[in-house]
């Protein structure tokens, strides 16, 4: 009976968050990202911890792509001028420093990708609020 009303707790969480994705902003969904890239490394930490190294990997494999996949494919080279590149660097510099961390166990190039996806989610979340302050064309260096 507790795995029924798990998996109906998980199936509930997910058209949750389908529902949130289908409604969200361009800018919305990078936020989303940044939670997601970030509750994934702090796991991964916690796993790393507590010694279990299958769910540290898996937490590992999720924040790696969303940030290969998610944030890093999110970018518009093109339109985005030197803060896109810069950001394209960022993201592979994170995914280096999380396979580091995966292949030697330690959990300070964890810390650092988590502090820098902070960074950056912070600094979305200004520019979200300037947005909304001030509305008017913006060229963002994602696609919109």
């Amino acid at each position: 009976m507790y795995t029924t009303h798990r998996n109906a707790a998980h199936a509930y969480a997910n058209v949750g968050l389908e529902t949130g994705v289908a409604a969200a902003s361009p800018h919305q969904l990078i936020l989303m990202l940044y939670d997601g890239a970030e509750l994934a490394v702090r796991m991964a930490i916690r796993h790393m911890n507590e010694g279990d190294l299958t769910k540290k990997s898996a937490a590992i494999s999720k924040a790696s792509n969303i940030i290969l996949e998610g944030l890093r494919a999110a970018l518009d080279l093109r339109q985005g001028g030197d803060i896109a590149r810069q950001l394209d660097d960022l993201y592979n510099y994170m995914n280096k420093r999380l396979m580091l961390a995966h292949v030697n166990n330690q959990t300070a190039p964890l810390e650092e990708v988590l502090g820098l996806l902070r960074e950056l989610h912070d600094a979305w979340q200004q520019i979200g609020a300037a947005d909304r302050a001030a509305p008017q064309s913006s060229n963002h260096p994602i696609a919109a």
